[in-house]
């Protein structure tokens, strides 16, 4: 398989609890739909299905059979892929009680991508900015493009976007997160070459 075709496994944590009437899970499932017709595999968690605990030491949480389902579901990913609600200028406390309840071993140094949805004309941009945060705490790397959905109350009619604009644009980062995945799950040894060329020393030629 060419390496623009790699296989790449995503996976989508919904930081909703309100099931298939959210509009966070709505625009997810639009963006899942894009990267399963792009080639990646993708699994999409619905927190409120996993009755997660408060994230307390390791020794408290790890035997909670919620815990070891998304802690083995999220080792597999090559990518996630972050949607959220935006409550009080943040992104909700389920994400984060989640993301708290995995280590570096199933985030450090995996790609993210990011989206939310937020019931006014400003949307989540702000909750967005404060995820990027969370994603550099965990060593990830966020991808530069994300999607935020103002008015989400009106922004989609059942599992539909109203706006073509907004799903062309929710499309496109979609796409783009498989796109730049694929780049950044290359092989080892491609890393290395690249970083042997920019690490040349070009007076010594």
């Amino acid at each position: 398989m060419p390496p623009d075709r790699a296989a790449l496994h995503v996976v989508a944590l919904c930081g909703s609890l309100r099931g298939e009437e959210s509009s966070t899970q709505r625009a997810l499932r639009i963006a899942v739909q894009e990267m399963e017709a792009n080639g990646a595999t993708v699994d999409l968690i619905d927190l409120a299905e996993l009755s997660l605990p408060f994230c307390e030491s390791s020794d408290h949480t790890d035997d909670h059979p919620g815990v070891r389902a998304l802690k083995e579901r999220a080792a597999k990913a090559d990518v996630f892929l972050l949607g959220t609600p935006e409550y009080h200028n943040s992104f909700s406390g389920v994400l984060k009680n989640a993301l708290d309840l995995l280590s570096s071993e199933e985030l450090r140094g995996k790609l993210f991508g990011l989206l939310g949805v937020g019931g006014g004309d400003m949307g989540a941009v702000t909750a967005l900015g404060h995820l990027r945060y969370v994603v550099r705490g965990v060593g990830g790397w966020s991808l530069p493009a994300q999607v935020s959905i103002a008015n989400a109350w009106k922004a989609f009619d059942g599992d539909r976007v109203k706006d073509p604009e907004l799903e062309k644009r929710l499309r496109s980062f979609a796409k783009e997160l498989v796109r730049f995945g694929r780049l950044y799950a290359l092989e080892p040894k491609f890393e290395a070459g690249l970083l042997r060329v920019i690490d040349e020393d070009p007076a010594e030629e």
